[in-house]
Formats: C-alpha cells, structure tokens, sequence
C-alpha cells in the first residue's frame, strides 16, 4: 500500500481571512478541529503513516499543532516554502525524500476517499499519475478533465470555460496518487500549478488517468462552502460517501425523463433538458443518494450516431444541468439493439445482451461499481421497460407521466407526473420510515 501523503498546507487562504483572521488556512476549524486534523485522522485510519506538510504563510501553527506526528500515530515532516511555489513547484525540491509512488493531498480540503479502490485503479492502469474526478454543481468554474472510455485522460480544461463548446461535468477535485517519474516533469526553478500549467502538457506526455468516484471531497476556501463542508461533516454524510460503505442510488432514465424525448436522439442539439429537471436532480445531489442515469441508446446500433457522439449529447446535457447547480454521479448507456433490418445499422452493436433495459444490466453494474444497496434504492422511469428494469434489479420503481408515460406495462411501485415529483415522492416515504 502507498502509505506516504504530501499535504500542500502553505496557501494563505485569502477568502477565509474574514471569517479566520490570523489563522493558516489548514488550521481553520471544522466541527472542533482544524482541517487539517481531519485529514490527518481519516487517512491515518486508511494506512497513510507518513505526512509530508509543505508550509508557509503562517506554517508555524501548523508545525505547532501537529509536532513530529506522535499524537496521531504518524511521522510528520515540513518543507518551508521560502517563496511561493505554487501547487507543484514543493514537489520538485522534495525528490530525495519521496518513495516511488506517493499521494497528493490538499491540507484546505474535507474528504473520504476509500484509497484502496484508488490505489487499485491506479495499478491495473499502470499509470504514471492518477487524479481523483467527479462531477459538481460548478463545472462552469472549474478545471475540468476529458478522458477516453478507458479512463486515459486526454485533455484538461482550465477554466474559464469556452461557452461554445460542451465539456462533461468531470472535475479535477484536487487529489492525486503519483508516480516519483513524474517529479521530472515539474519546474524546478519556478512556481508552476498542476492544473494550469503541468496536467494540460502530461495528457500528452505521460500516462495520466481519471479515476472517476461520488465519494466526498470539497475544498472550504469561501466561508459559504466552510458552512457548507462543516454540515456535511456533522451530518455524517462526508464518511457515509466513502465506497467502503453501502451508498444508496436513484437510478434515472434518460429521455423522457430528464430530457424531452424527439425519439432517438442523435446530435447535441436535440438534447433539452426538461426545466424541473435541473432542480431535481440537485435535490438528489443534496440528499444521501445517489444519482446514476440508465438509458438505452440505440442510435448506435442503427448508424444514426457514434459514441463519440453520445458522449458530445451527454456533455450538452450536463451543461444544461449544470446551469442549474445539478449534476449525475454517474452515466451508464446501451448502445446495442437486437433488431437487424436497417440500412444503416452497426452489425457490432446488433446484438443481445445483458445491459439493455428491460434487462437489469446497466443497474447491476453500477451496484458492483459504487457498492449500491439495490433494496433501498429506487428507478424512475417513463416506460415499461424501465419499470421492468428496476423491479429485476430489486429497486422501488416509480413511472412518470412524461415521455413515454403513457405507453401500457407493468404497475411500477408508485407513479409521478415528472421527475421533480416523483423525486419529493421518494423523500417522502423515505423520512416517513425514519
């Protein structure tokens, strides 16, 4: 196991100095702690026994409250920033004392990563470096990250964002496990930052892979996310993300759910996202569930599309929800159709198989993947199929009215007009078993 962690711990936190005047911005309290105490704590729990802190406005607070490591069972070591280095620049002065793979970690950030499922990722990829994405209810100002289908990251996005071109909601959250060969890579006689100046150039260079995961990680250099981060901790939902544990999901279909469904779907542009769908989806975004779309696709199968081009479809709709603060966890599709007889169809694609609903294919994947408890989740669906779908998956299935609402099949568990309805319907049951 990686068990050396170099914590960036030396910005000034200029934001919060209202709020924490005088106070380093790792040392900031969260529920009774510094920040940086709860990462220490959780990721001393998962095996890490050596910390790295690069310090430097007010790091002798830092060096204080923290000493050589003892009182939490660790070795804690300080490199002092003499000038501002940027994100990256410590990482090259720091090259003798580095064993060969090592984490990244950002002392300002509450997270619970299960590093071992990470670690794992970044193995069976043989990767050079490996960043931690996800999606968030800001994509527009965020450094987004694009990959291939097998996770390869092949370009970085820094923000601001072209507003004419769609990127996927797929975030760099600040969390990384390296390989000591990528030091090499870094300036050493300047400051430089790992998304602004190194990430772009390494997509080309080394072997740079996203590992996409919803556990919890955010950053609190505003007060308004302080508070925010702050209940999440409290609450116990910042641990209970962790896939270690068992997460619960509302799995969703696509069209004529969240978006109006034209029928097989094939450019960016018919992608329209129903309004009250951004707003419920956030309201899952903010629960303790997940949000995991399910969606045949089939427009490949018959020629009408490519994946290059569901995935163009996909980023436009995350646009579109993000816009409204709201985001997917996760996206699985079907590209197959079992039919032949068409002119232009894909003979690959025209094939049986186990992930296009009314098989429960897309759903179990997605269970084995982020450890989902399928009895205590739910499928919201607008056709039979999706009803069949999440009843052989074991879910409670709710149909809406919308799209394909209308067609005769199975009785779902509960209907809904839209999907705003029917996600205050789950809550509602939910706090009413409580």
């Amino acid at each position: 196991m990686v068990n050396t962690a170099v914590v960036l711990a030396g910005g000034k936190g200029t934001r919060l100095q209202s709020a924490f005047p005088d106070t380093a911005k790792p040392m900031v309290p969260l529920a009774g702690k510094p920040v940086l105490q709860h990462l220490v704590e959780t990721y001393s729990a998962q095996g890490i026994e050596r910390f790295l802190f690069t310090i430097g406005h007010l790091g002798d607070q830092i060096r204080s409250h923290f000493g050589d490591g003892a009182s939490w069972g660790v070795q804690i070591e300080y490199f002092e920033e003499k000038e501002a280095l940027g994100t990256a620049g410590a990482l090259s002065q720091l090259q003798d004392v580095l064993p060969e793979q090592f984490w990244v970690l950002y002392g300002d950030t509450i997270s619970d990563i299960d590093l071992a499922q990470m670690e794992a990722f970044h193995l069976s990829k043989r990767a050079d470096a490996t960043l931690f994405v996800h999606p968030n209810d800001h994509p527009y100002d965020s450094d987004l990250v694009q990959n291939d289908r097998h996770s390869r990251i092949i370009a970085v996005h820094g923000k601001p964002h072209d507003p004419s071109v769609d990127y996927p909601n797929s975030v760099n959250a600040a969390f990384y496990l390296f390989n000591k060969n990528v030091i090499a890579q870094i300036p050493a006689d300047r400051a430089s930052d790992f998304g602004r100046d190194l990430f772009p150039a390494w997509a080309h260079s080394l072997k740079l892979y996203a590992y996409a995961s919803p556990e919890y990680i955010k950053d609190m250099g505003k007060p308004e996310r302080h508070a925010q981060v702050e209940k999440a901790l409290i609450s116990g939902k910042v641990a209970a993300r962790n896939l270690s544990q068992r997460q619960r999901a509302i799995f969703l279909d696509r069209d004529g759910v969240i978006n109006l469904d034209t029928d097989l779907i094939k450019t960016p542009d018919e992608m329209q996202v129903y309004p009250f769908a951004g707003p419920a989806i956030r309201r899952i975004n903010e629960s303790d569930f997940l949000s995991v779309v399910v969606t045949n696709q089939s427009a490949v199968a018959r020629g009408l599309t490519d994946l290059d081009g569901i995935d163009a479809i996909h980023a436009r709709m995350d646009r579109q929800l993000g816009a409204d603060g709201a985001f997917v966890d996760a996206l699985y599709y079907c590209p197959h159709h079992p039919d032949g007889g068409f002119p232009e169809e894909r003979p690959e694609y025209k094939i049986p198989c186990s992930c296009r609903k009314p098989s429960p294919g897309m759903l179990l994947a997605a269970a084995d993947r982020f450890q989902i408890d399928l009895e205590r989740s739910w499928m919201i669906g607008d056709s039979p199929r999706d009803i069949e779908a999440g009843k052989a998956a074991g879910t409670r299935t709710i149909r809406v009215r919308t799209g394909h609402g209308a067609v005769p099949g199975p009785e779902p568990d509960y209907w809904a007009e839209n999907i705003i309805d029917a996600v205050e319907l789950i809550f509602t049951i939910e706090s009413a078993s409580l």
